[in-house]
């Protein structure tokens, strides 16, 4: 669906109160019903919901029942982060992706759920998915979602790649969290959250501490259907980094797509993409349209 044929759908704004916080959610539904399943979506590190409006109205004009959430501390959900903030991945997809789930099974009860994230979003929409398979989800679509370890990365990106993320960490352990709007990356985080960034970083795994889960495990025996879109010009989240991502899931079928900038007809890049959407969400209806049940 091109810019010009953009279905406007006036996003509904909800809050989801659970363990002390309040999860900020954008809903997104044009009331028909066209036999998609209510995709919910999560955002990329620092970045607010409202950044994915366009992208959303696109989806939503694709016949998805939208519903984007603030990450924790972000946007819309509160309280921001600070020194007492000490959660990290484990929280975020056992606590807060399932609240958002629960809430969305009780506004669709009869339909169902597909999750999206643009990058670190799309790791923690991969890593619920593992956790709880195909009778809480249907389908996962990744967008410039990868695990940054820095083999991925070519030449001196890769060491560039090491110590930045490993410096971060520790900037954030003694700072009490990671200053981000400050030094100009992910915006304000908790540092939890930046160690276990970190880690993927050092380690190319989700040896994640105080999961519950054993999150390599489980993505190697998941069967839920995954897509998985790298973009152009992305050079946070290149290719091989989604690959990577990819070749743990031995046992899912995994669909590949790389979106180019000649089809978008614009510039690309790890943001980008999300200003000049369309494509990216016809292509997620087209693999949607083929997930079981």
């Amino acid at each position: 669906m091109a810019d010009a044929d953009l279905t406007v759908v006036t996003p509904e704004e909800a809050y989801l109160e659970h363990a002390g916080e309040r999860l900020g959610l954008r809903v997104y539904d044009r009331g028909d019903r066209e036999g998609l399943p209510v995709l919910v979506f999560w955002p990329a590190m620092g970045v607010p919901a409202r950044y994915y409006e366009r992208f959303c109205q696109h989806l939503a004009g694709e016949g998805f029942p939208v519903v984007v959430a603030d990450l924790r501390g972000h946007g819309a959900s509160t309280p921001p982060v600070s020194r007492r903030s000490r959660y990290g991945y484990a929280d975020l997809v056992g606590r807060d992706c399932d609240a958002v789930l629960d809430w969305v099974g009780e506004r669709y009860p009869d339909q169902r759920v597909a999750l999206g994230g643009h990058s670190l979003g799309g790791q923690l929409s991969l890593l619920y998915a593992a956790a709880h398979g195909a009778d809480r989800v249907a389908g996962v679509a990744l967008v410039a979602a990868g695990i940054p370890y820095y083999r991925c990365y070519r030449g001196v990106g890769a060491v560039g790649v090491l110590a930045f993320t490993q410096l971060a960490a520790v900037v954030a352990s003694l700072w009490g969290y990671w200053p981000g709007h400050r030094l100009g990356f992910g915006g304000v985080q908790a540092r939890g959250v930046i160690r276990d960034w970190a880690r993927t970083a050092r380690t190319g795994t989700y040896r994640i501490p105080g999961a519950a889960e054993d999150y390599e495990a489980r993505l190697a025996l998941m069967r839920t259907p995954v897509l998985a879109v790298s973009v152009a010009g992305d050079t946070l989240t290149p290719p091989a980094t989604i690959d990577h991502l990819c070749e743990k899931l031995t046992a899912a079928p995994v669909e590949r797509w790389h979106y180019t900038a000649e089809r978008a007809g614009t510039r690309l890049d790890h943001f980008r993409w999300v200003k000049a959407g369309a494509p990216v969400a016809a292509r997620i209806r087209a693999w949607a349209e083929q997930l079981p049940g």
